[in-house]
């Protein structure tokens, strides 16, 4: 009996590098930028724009800042692994084949079929074969500093000016439920095509982050307001 050629399977993991820096940095714009507009909502309004616009441009530079000394310092972490790692090849290559060995084992391969495809492995890329099978680092899900401060900057101004462009169209008398209306739906939009991308419960990722934001921008009000009735 022949069986039918199954599809290409389509994984999603490839993904999480630049899916993470792109989420989190348009989250973060809409959520940062909705919430100081919000606090501020009780000043001109030419004022809060101003506010806006100057949170959107620090807070763009300070994610990509941020996630490039972040995810650079996972890459530091895996050169020096890596450094490490081929130093190790190179003294000790029969200690090194029998660690290959001995993990592929732990997985339930018997033996001498883990030698068999340890030596095999070896001979092809050692230091590919280690990276991936014992320190857990593949071409996948390497580090990528600059790819990820490029994806959280754009993301983040992309989210930041959608809240911007609602205060910069909408009536000073209804800014507030309008602002914090119209943020709940975009985090919500946002939320559900971050789900899709990753295969997950678009309501469920949708819900998570209205929840969030709704805190954040409850909380911002309620400091703009006690700030405001002091002054």
């Amino acid at each position: 009996m022949i069986l039918p050629r199954p599809k290409p399977e389509t994984h999603r993991i490839n993904r999480s590098g630049w899916l993470r820096a792109v989420v989190l940095g348009a989250n973060d714009g809409i959520i940062s930028t909705a919430s100081l507009l919000v606090g501020v909502s009780t000043a001109g309004l030419e004022q809060v724009l101003m506010t806006g616009i100057a949170g959107l441009a620090a807070g763009a530079m300070s994610m990509a800042a941020g996630e490039y000394v972040s995810v650079y310092s996972q890459a530091d972490i895996e050169s020096a692994d890596l450094r490490k790692e081929r130093l190790e090849q190179q003294n000790f290559p029969a200690a090194e084949l029998r660690e290959l060995a001995d993990i592929y084992v732990k997985r339930g391969v018997t033996r001498k079929l883990a030698l068999q495809i340890a030596k095999q492995l070896m001979q092809h890329d050692a230091l590919g074969a280690h990276a991936r099978d014992e320190l857990g680092i593949s071409s996948v899900l390497t580090a990528r500093p600059l790819q990820a401060a490029l994806a959280s900057a754009a993301s983040f101004t992309i989210g930041a000016s959608l809240p911007l462009m609602v205060t910069l169209f909408t009536p000073a008398p209804v800014l507030l439920p309008w602002l914090t209306g119209t943020t709940l739906i975009f985090l919500g939009i946002l939320g559900a095509i971050a789900a899709q991308i990753g295969n997950a419960s678009k309501l469920r990722g949708a819900w998570r982050v209205i929840l969030w934001g709704a805190i954040a921008m409850a909380i911002t009000a309620a400091v703009g307001r006690l700030f405001t009735t002091k002054i």
